[in-house]
């Protein structure tokens, strides 16, 4: 690490912290040459994460894409933002620890769906019925009755 204000590579760590508002590790430093301090970051590089479209392109992955479906699932129902927010970062953080770089948007879906399972019936039919894309009425009774 080079100093801010020499631009010395030596330098030693005085004080080690988590930051909690972002994933990365706070490090007060002190220039061995000039004895100036100063403040680093450290945060995890992560991989990028391909969304493997229905029609097989690829796209990064966006969080806010899959924010945005819940919110309209659960649109005058009783869900809070803070719950959207978790169920989209626990998806998010999911894909991260699956170590792979290409994933289809139909697991991305299936995910999406069982969270919604499990918080909000009436959002999880309104979310499968957008995501599913129902040709009649009989496959969506079949939905309705697996619940």
């Amino acid at each position: 690490m080079k100093c801010i204000y020499c631009g010395s590579e030596e330098n030693k760590v005085l004080d080690s912290r988590n930051s909690d508002e972002t994933n990365s590790i706070r490090r007060r430093r002190e220039c061995l040459h000039c004895h100036k301090r100063f403040t680093t970051y450290e945060t995890v590089e992560m991989m990028p994460i391909l969304v493997i479209k229905n029609d097989g392109s690829r796209q990064p992955f966006d969080i806010n894409k899959i924010k945005n479906g819940i919110i309209k699932a659960c649109e005058k129902r009783p869900v809070s933002l803070s719950q959207i927010e978790e169920i989209a970062m626990n998806i998010e953080k999911t894909l991260q620890n699956n170590f792979s770089q290409e994933v289809a948007s139909s697991k991305i879906g299936e995910m999406v769906m069982e969270s919604l399972k499990s918080l909000d019936d009436i959002a999880y039919v309104r979310f499968a019925s957008v995501y599913k894309q129902f040709k009649d009425i009989d496959s969506f009774k079949k939905l309705l009755e697996d619940l």
